[in-house]
């Protein structure tokens, strides 16, 4: 049950086919991309298999317990706990929202094989906070996680994801009156007024052979009473960025992915360097980095993305420690943690070289 190649009908089907993104048979995006891919470049099965250095770290990761700042005040009315990969929580204007939640050992459609995280999660589902909702950019594995959306479940939260995600949902046991899917610039406001938005990003999805784009990938804004958050889900980089910034800005916090990055995947991917770029093409708040540091699914260390940020756009950043929650406009200088754990070498087993084999396509 990890991957579910449904199809669409009844009014579900109607509102795919009318989404100004599908054509086809399937979505596509329909921002140019600004980054051209490498394919020359493009890294074959040897090179996942038998290069690159570095590329899971060699001692355990610092990890803070958050549950005890979790029941203190939010005094600023926004703070951001990263609970690895892409997975935050948001407190916002007396809201709780939770992002792409990974709990899963390994992100793959077989529990025995693919890429497997580098740290345990602070905490267990179970002592999370009462959600106001969770939110899910789009379908692939890392972001789409069978067994946290089972656990998740149990706790009677509302899903917010992307146009065609509910398919999923629902195939796993969720009631269809608790899943909320988007279009591009459609909205939906929870109870007590926080207005979450679907923004365009540069991706694809699918889980399986036969079910390629089948399901949207998008960004979200979130706006409460006093404060905004924009969280990238994963994109490459687009004139997009300055859309959003124009129409759903100004923002106190974005989120933006910055690993699992390569040249020949340029464009569904931002990596740092188009990170920065599409900050600023935002034009407001704090970044905070995600889709980093806990899984191993590109040729670059694992701490690499982190390190070229610090170097090119230290003030701004919000860095914190794995569990850590903060509160973005108290942040006053990144602390490099990451710097304390050294990468090690990834190929000291024959186990580790056959998750490779199941890596998420790349196009």
């Amino acid at each position: 049950m990890a991957f579910s190649a449904r199809r669409a009908d009844g009014l579900r089907l109607e509102r795919i086919q009318a989404s100004r993104q599908y054509a086809g048979g399937g979505f596509a995006n329909t921002y140019p991309s600004s980054v051209q891919r490498v394919p020359e470049g493009r890294p074959t099965l040897a090179d996942f298999l038998f290069r690159g250095e570095g590329r899971t770290p060699a001692n355990p990761l610092p990890i803070i317990d958050p549950c005890a700042s979790w029941a203190r005040p939010v005094e600023t009315g926004l703070r951001a706990t990263w609970l690895g990969h892409s997975t935050v929580l948001l407190e916002i204007d007396g809201h709780r929202v939770l992002t792409d939640p990974v709990w899963g050992a390994r992100v793959s459609p077989l529990p025995f094989l693919g890429p497997k995280r580098f740290h345990p999660v602070p905490v267990d589902i179970a002592t999370l906070p009462p959600l106001d909702a969770v939110l899910i950019s789009h379908d692939h594995y890392d972001h789409l996680d069978y067994p946290s959306i089972q656990a998740l479940a149990k706790q009677r939260v509302p899903f917010v994801t992307s146009l065609g995600v509910g398919l999923h949902l629902e195939a796993w046991g969720m009631p269809a009156e608790r899943i909320v899917e988007l279009d591009w610039w459609e909205r939906t406001v929870l109870p007590g007024g926080l207005a979450i938005t679907a923004a365009p990003a540069h991706h694809y999805s699918g889980r399986g052979l036969r079910d390629r784009n089948v399901t949207l990938w998008s960004s979200f804004a979130l706006r409460g009473e006093r404060h905004a958050v924009f969280f990238s889900g994963d994109t490459g980089l687009s004139p997009a960025f300055a859309d959003i910034g124009r129409r759903l800005g100004p923002f106190d916090l974005v989120m933006l992915e910055v690993g699992a990055c390569h040249p020949a995947w340029g464009n569904i991917h931002l990596g740092p360097d188009n990170a920065l770029q599409a900050w600023a093409q935002l034009g407001s708040g704090r970044l905070l980095p995600v889709h980093w540091g806990t899984f191993n699914l590109a040729m670059h260390p694992w701490a690499q993305p982190a390190d070229v940020l610090l170097a090119q756009a230290s003030e701004g950043l919000v860095m914190p420690r794995l569990g850590e929650p903060v509160e973005p406009a108290r942040i006053e200088a990144v602390d490099p943690w990451w710097r304390g754990v050294a990468g090690g070498d990834w190929r000291d087993a024959t186990e580790q070289d056959a998750e490779l084999l199941v890596l998420p396509v790349k196009e």
